[in-house]
């Protein structure tokens, strides 16, 4: 009688994977130790908005299925903001504007990276990380090199894995220590 409750499977239950291997990669300790991502609140949310962006990069451009999973990983992650804001005891009148804002930097992100990802060299790629990344800190511009022939080799790594097998929750990422020299 109850079975079939029980065999009813989640609609979202490759995209939450999908966004689950996401954030682990972006919680990679490897990035905040070698990278020297700062520890933060605001340092994993660029590292997981990051993540997201390459993911939702390569699922934009593959067929309606796999552009409206990238769309759905968009959305979760903002759902995953909104709660980790309130779990964070942000009052929740502040809520929906910090999200707004945060939705806005994924955008203006989005069209950096993009724009950067197209150049040959990396300079244009070097300068949007220490900037959004590294806070401007000038100091970093060896870590933001670094962040860059990651952020590259990961861009180059999810273009050959199909979008398909992307969306169905299996994706792979590089190692963050095989990019450094």
């Amino acid at each position: 009688m109850f079975q079939r409750f029980l065999s009813r499977k989640d609609p979202l239950a490759e995209i939450r994977a999908l966004y689950g291997a996401v954030v682990a990669q972006a919680r990679v300790p490897a990035f905040y130790r070698d990278f020297a991502i700062p520890d933060t609140v605001e340092g994993r949310f660029d590292m997981v908005l990051l993540h997201v962006y390459l993911v939702w990069r390569r699922l934009s451009k593959a067929s309606a299925t796999e552009r409206a999973a990238a769309q759905q990983v968009f959305d979760l992650f903002f759902e995953d903001m909104d709660e980790s804001m309130r779990e964070l005891g942000v009052g929740d009148l502040s809520v929906p504007r910090k999200v707004r804002a945060m939705g806005e930097a994924f955008y203006g992100r989005a069209g950096v990276y993009d724009a950067a990802l197209a150049q040959s060299g990396d300079t244009e790629l070097v300068a949007a990380l220490q900037r959004n990344i590294f806070s401007g800190e000038a100091d970093k511009h060896t870590n933001a090199t670094h962040l860059a022939a990651y952020v590259r080799a990961a861009d180059h790594m999810l273009a050959k894995q199909q979008a398909g097998v992307i969306a169905s929750g299996k994706v792979t990422f590089p190692e963050p220590q095989d990019v450094l020299p």
